[in-house]
């Protein structure tokens, strides 16, 4: 069975990072949503929220399991027996960055991968800061998260 690993903070987990994760489901077996602690982002939702809200979005997906880590992602992806991650790029300032990260990590481990999976076009724009944003701001994010996380947040998170 082929797995990887989809790393991030999902502060909170949008359409956008919900597209990465079903392309991911078309090419491996087992796709796990590794959610990072990241104190030093200053997440807007706290650790178990992050979770909570992947958990809820993935739901339908048999193939995909939501866990949280704190510590290295290599050192993470070792402890799964996974040498895969996926990475969703929406602009090229993002695969800059991703490049950066993908040769650190390949410098940990000579083993490890990076694959990158665009997300549809009606996607490409969505990101985590931009719901913060719109959230600070008493905003709709309706069509930037999947509907049981904007339910959630709307029923318990809102300020």
């Amino acid at each position: 069975m082929k797995s990887c690993i989809y790393p991030g903070t999902f502060d909170p987990i949008t359409n956008g990072h919900l597209d990465v994760i079903r392309r991911a489901c078309n090419v491996f077996d087992r796709v796990i949503v590794a959610v990072a602690l990241n104190e030093s982002k200053k997440p807007y939702f706290n650790y178990d929220q992050r979770i909570e809200l992947a958990r809820l979005a993935t739901k339908e997906l048999s193939s995909v399991e939501v866990t949280g880590f704190n510590n290295l992602l290599i050192d993470f992806a070792k402890s799964q027996n996974i040498n895969t991650v996926v990475r969703g790029l929406r602009a090229v300032s993002d695969f800059e960055y991703e490049l950066q990260i993908g040769y650190a990590n390949a410098s940990l481990w000579s083993e490890f991968e990076t694959i990158y999976f665009m997300p549809s076009l009606k996607n490409a724009f969505i990101s985590s800061s931009i719901v913060r944003s719109v959230l600070r701001h008493d905003g709709d994010i309706s069509s930037l998260v999947p509907s049981k996380v904007y339910k959630k947040i709307k029923e318990e998170y809102a300020n």
